[in-house]
């Protein structure tokens, strides 16, 4: 306790050291605060508010299709052969391209009404990802394989919907099942399509992110038969989530036993967008701040000569590195955790004012954000006094931190493309910034899941593993160090 007393009353003697916290926490408000991003909602009347979709589990998802249905009471199937899926890629006025997305789907949905957000399940035709079931949007399930001109069959007992697929109408397949314990005994079932945004990777000068643009997709359903139990006869349309404003898409027109029907958007969760992760991107300033204080805390004293003091007083020497090692990390992690805190909780408020759509986190989420936060500065600030202590010099220990904990990630929001970005941020300390992960990736949804726009490859704590790995690598030598040379 007497050396940790001592690094104490020392770090906090030292007013350039503590005035470079204080630098670090504004650091991090400063930017989070700032009044950069803006968008559109609310900006334009009450009809520009921007209100997400709640799904049944109380996430935010997307509810966009065209549905040809019936309402039907009780239990029962739907049987239809989807004949085939075409689709265009909207590139701006007059400019659509033909093109199907990977996530187009077509197929048999039986769904609780026709409010977005109401339960549902599903089994569909994709465009590159076979036959699949899906329900209460997160849920995705791949289907068996069969032609690229499927029977598709959906059945309903109580609240249990079963799915099944075949490739000539006889010999059918089991593709999945869900309990929806939401859905009526009188529900909506009948055709969907639709087609989520086209997106491709993009680079521009030092910065990376995707551009594209909507899609939509067409559906030829043949020897569509509702029977067993299904009483309903007349057959209606809705636009599910409002009719895109985008494309002049026909309505779905009868072709003998069957429909054609195009529609745009998506079913399932939503997708990579702004959020709480967004608020902190001056994280990167402050953590260049407690790195230089790491580093210095250390080396200042062999510059100086007052190793010799410090060890002459207490001659433990890896004692000394542990209290060193204490103090940094406390006083790194309550200035992280507290700037953190004030940008989570106001920086969303101003994103909002400013009209930006911003996804919705849960409680534990930003707790585990500030939190983590505040690890990511006070585990980089040891591994940084580790360096101090092998390396004796301030500039050579500060220099090297910056390279390997506060530049992979720079790069990797900047400049490098997606692929090269992640696996950078798979293997450095700058992994530990997954911490601060607020986007989760859906396999079901195609989105830039990128470090440029707050995603990163690690789970939060595997990311922190790897910090804190290199962080006892280095202090493990440090300590040997320490051991065996003079002072």
């Amino acid at each position: 306790m007497s050396a940790l007393h001592a690094e104490w009353t020392k770090f906090r003697t030292v007013r350039g050291w503590v005035l470079g916290l204080v630098a670090a926490g504004g650091l991090i408000m400063l930017l989070g605060l700032a009044p950069g991003m803006s968008g559109s909602c609310g900006k334009h009347g009450p009809a520009s508010a921007c209100t997400p979709t709640i799904g049944p589990g109380g996430e935010q998802v997307n509810d966009h299709f065209t549905f040809v249905h019936q309402p039907l009471t009780g239990d029962g199937s739907v049987t239809v052969r989807v004949a085939s899926l075409t689709g265009s890629i909207f590139d701006g006025p007059g400019a659509d391209r033909p093109g199907l997305a990977p996530w187009a789907k077509a197929g048999l949905m039986i769904k609780s009404g026709v409010t977005p957000g109401s339960t549902y399940a599903a089994v569909l035709l994709t465009g590159s990802h076979g036959v699949r079931t899906q329900w209460d949007y997160t849920h995705d399930e791949q289907g068996p394989a069969v032609t690229a001109t499927p029977w598709l069959r959906l059945s309903r007992t109580g609240a249990t919907v079963t799915t099944a697929a075949s490739a000539d109408g006889v010999t059918w397949t089991d593709a999945g099942s869900a309990r929806l314990a939401g859905l009526p005994a009188t529900a909506e079932v009948g055709l969907f399509v639709t087609a989520p945004q086209f997106s491709t990777e993009m680079h521009e000068g030092l910065l990376n992110g995707s551009q594209g643009g909507p899609s939509q997709a067409t559906g030829t359903f043949e020897q569509l038969t509702a029977g067993d139990g299904w009483a309903g006869s007349a057959w209606h349309t809705d636009w599910v989530g409002g009719r895109p404003d985008w494309a002049d898409l026909p309505e779905p027109a009868r072709q003998g036993s069957g429909f054609r029907v195009s529609g745009s958007g998506d079913v399932g969760p939503a997708g990579a967008g702004v959020s709480v992760t967004q608020t902190l991107v001056g994280t990167f300033t402050g953590l260049i701040v407690v790195v230089v204080l790491g580093a210095v805390a250390m080396s200042t004293e062999y510059r100086r000569g007052l190793i010799r003091t410090t060890f002459a007083a207490s001659p433990h020497r890896l004692r000394v590195l542990a209290a060193k090692a204490a103090v940094i990390g406390g006083v790194a992690f309550g200035v992280g955790v507290v700037a953190a805190a004030i940008v989570v909780v106001f920086g969303q408020r101003i994103l909002r004012d400013n009209g930006v759509a911003l996804l919705d986190s849960s409680p534990q989420t930003e707790l585990r954000v500030v939190a983590g936060t505040g690890a990511l500065l006070a585990v980089s600030a040891v591994l940084a006094l580790g360096l101090g202590a092998l390396f004796k010099r301030s500039v050579t220990a500060v220099t090297v931190a910056i390279v390997i904990i506060v530049l992979p990630y720079l790069l990797a929001v900047t400049v490098l493309p997606v692929e090269a970005a992640r696996r950078l941020l798979t293997f450095t300390p700058a992994a530990a910034f997954a911490l601060q992960q607020a986007v989760k990736q859906y396999p079901q949804v195609d989105d830039l899941y990128a470090p440029s726009v707050g995603y990163f490859p690690l789970a939060p704590w595997a990311g922190l593993a790897v910090l804190l790995g290199w962080t006892a690598l280095i202090l493990g030598a440090a300590a040997v160090f320490l051991h065996r040379r003079d002072a």
